[in-house]
This record gives C-alpha cells, sequence and structure tokens, in this order.
C-alpha cells in the first residue's frame, strides 16, 4: 500500500518540479488512487497537472481539465482545508489564462492569506504553513504590507 502521509506527499510534490522522471513517479503513485480522502485528491489533481507539464501538446488539455475535476472534488469535499486550496492556488496561478481554468486563483489567494495571518490556527502544520508562505511572498502573490504581516507570523 502506497504512503500517502502528507508528509510523503508533500516531498514528492516538491521533487515532481525537478523534472519530468520525477513528475512521472509523482502522478504513477497517485494516478490510481480512488478513495475520498480530500486531501490525497488534491496531491491527484496536483499529480495530474503536472503530468500535463510533461505529455505531447496534444494531450495537455485533458490532464488539466482532469486536475481541475479532481480539485473540485477535493475542494468540494473539505472545502476549508487551505492545504488543498494552496495547491489548486500554485497550479492554477501558474495555468495560462486563455486556458479559462484559473477561476479560483483570487478567492484562494484571498483563503490562504487568511488562513496563514491565522496561524497557528490556520489548519496547516508548521511544514505547510511555510511553504505556503513562501509561495505567496516569494512568488510575488501578496502586496508588500502583506509580506511584512506574514513575516510577523510564528510558526
Amino acid at each position: 500500500m502506497p504512503d500517502f502521509s502528507p508528509a510523503t506527499l508533500r516531498r514528492h510534490y516538491e521533487h515532481a518540479a525537478t523534472g519530468k522522471p520525477a513528475g512521472e513517479e509523482f502522478y504513477n503513485l497517485l494516478r490510481d488512487y480512488a478513495g475520498q480522502d480530500a486531501l490525497v485528491l488534491g496531491y491527484k489533481a496536483a499529480s495530474e497537472a503536472i503530468k500535463a507539464r510533461d505529455v505531447s501538446m496534444l494531450s495537455k488539455l485533458t490532464y488539466v481539465q482532469q486536475a481541475a475535476h479532481t480539485f473540485d472534488q477535493a475542494v468540494g469535499l473539505d472545502p476549508r482545508n487551505a492545504e488543498i486550496r494552496f495547491l489548486r492556488f500554485s497550479i492554477e496561478s501558474n495555468l495560462p489564462a486563455f486556458l479559462g481554468l484559473s477561476q479560483h486563483v483570487g478567492e484562494d489567494k484571498a483563503f490562504l492569506l487568511n488562513a496563514a495571518l491565522q496561524h497557528p490556527g490556520s489548519g496547516l502544520d508548521t511544514e505547510a504553513f511555510e511553504t505556503v508562505r513562501g509561495f505567496l511572498v516569494d512568488r510575488g502573490h501578496v502586496s508588500a504590507d502583506e509580506a511584512q504581516r506574514l513575516a510577523q507570523v510564528k510558526e
């Protein structure tokens, strides 16, 4: 039975960004997951989106659409889960706008900023909080004032 613990899934997600072999490994880990654990489904959706990065132009849209569907399932099961919202935000904020599949970016950004500012009451463990805060600040998704407020939040 595969290890679907949050820590393991995070490692696979981070590693998948390094290139096609790691992306393929991440996708293969979750491809056949048919359970209803919202967080695992969130990572499955992320793996589908990463798979889109590594396939032919003809197949990209299929994987991106599947990822959007899986994200809808995951968020529907646990709409207050900040880690799932982070995964969807990190994927959607990198999609080309013309695809029309980035409709949750503003909503998820606001949700994540609010959650991070409430940490440790955010529902995120320390590792996930650090990842979310780093992504929001380092990628320029928040204003200078918001970044300063996030920097003051204790881990």
